[in-house]
């Protein structure tokens, strides 16, 4: 646990009016308003004299552990570095920095974005062509200004012991405890694909956003800004073509449209040309980043990285919903591979 930190401090401290006098922004005109979306923090939607804003709350209990404040900052020097090129949207920089601490609590604050995200019904395949197209750009950006983070993918990976949590869940009697229990051995087993797969891949990385699904994506008509770019590092490029096509491809039952996925490798490869990859190697690894929300989304049903009851409900209903997510993943990767082999001929 950060020094400093007790359990007081564990819970959000909202001061919305300090915030604003501290940094300049005017003052406040009305209530905050809460938006909804977001999973791991919260955001509002702030009117002052000077303008309009959107302040993200950062998790308490996240900006304890040791990395997050360096974590945050790193990521949003590369949005920052990402704008140059791209539609990004990095937050609003005060006394140089990004991240604004007003007593206990951790905001970033961004000016308004017009616009909004689409629903896996709403997106069409010019959708994913653009996006597919704009991924290109992130991979083609020059980050050599930035600290290396390349060594964040060189620690392997440990196997998580998902019958500890399963326990805690049948002892507690979590709504998800039978779901998991069922579905233990192949965690395991998907655990250890995901590990090996993602040593063969390590070697080979580019700095991304790495968390560009539909709901960071805010559309003004069919100009695309990617916003919430916390996850960014490095990551192999292939595993970032692969999961974020997925992101765009998959409609409201979690089922893969070909015609989108295909719309957004054309996106990419008219950017950057032919790719070739071990697609076998890159699928399997795609349980890393699922496997990884799903122990997070653990942790927060079980209490053990939770501020509160609803976000303890939040991480319940994720891992119900994230049980099923990889579950679906599974079923199709044998098929994913062989239609990638053959798309990307």
């Amino acid at each position: 646990m950060k020094e400093g930190y007790n359990l007081s401090n564990l819970s959000y401290q909202l001061n919305f009016e300090k915030l604003c006098m501290m940094v300049e922004l005017g003052e406040l005109v009305g209530a905050p308003v809460a938006l909804t979306g977001g999973l791991l923090h919260k955001m509002f939607a702030i009117q002052t004299t000077q303008g309009k804003y959107a302040i993200k709350a950062l998790n308490p209990q996240i900006m304890c552990r040791p990395t997050a404040m360096h974590n945050f900052i790193h990521s949003e020097n590369i949005a920052a570095a990402a704008a140059k090129n791209v539609s990004a949207h990095p937050a609003k920089r005060f006394n140089n920095t990004a991240v604004q601490q007003v007593d206990h609590q951790y905001f970033l604050v961004f000016d308004w974005v017009e616009g909004r995200s689409l629903k896996p019904n709403e997106i069409t395949t010019v959708h994913c062509e653009i996006m597919g197209d704009l991924l290109a750009d992130i991979h083609r950006t020059d980050f050599t200004d930035l600290a290396n983070t390349k060594d964040e993918l060189l620690v392997e990976a440990q196997p998580t012991d998902w019958n500890s949590y399963l326990q805690q869940g049948l002892a507690n009697h979590s709504e998800w405890a039978s779901s998991m229990q069922e579905t233990i051995e192949q965690l395991y087993d998907w655990n250890r694909k995901a590990i090996h797969a993602g040593l063969l891949l390590g070697s080979n990385t580019v700095i991304s956003h790495r968390d560009l699904d539909s709901k960071n994506v805010m559309w003004n008509q069919n100009n695309p800004i990617l916003i919430d770019w916390e996850a960014a590092g490095s990551i192999n490029p292939m595993q970032d073509l692969l999961e974020t096509a997925i992101y765009w491809s998959e409609d409201e039952t979690g089922s893969l449209d070909k015609m989108r996925l295909s719309a957004f490798l054309s996106g990419y490869k008219k950017k950057q040309g032919p790719v070739q990859a071990d697609w076998k190697t890159v699928v399997e690894n795609g349980f890393m980043g699922k496997l990884g929300w799903l122990e997070y989304s653990l942790k927060r049903s079980l209490r053990i990285e939770c501020t509160d009851e609803n976000e303890q409900q939040v991480g319940t209903e994720q891992v119900i919903a994230t049980i099923d997510s990889i579950k679906r993943y599974a079923s199709m990767v044998t098929e994913l591979e062989q239609w990638l082999n053959d798309e990307c001929r």
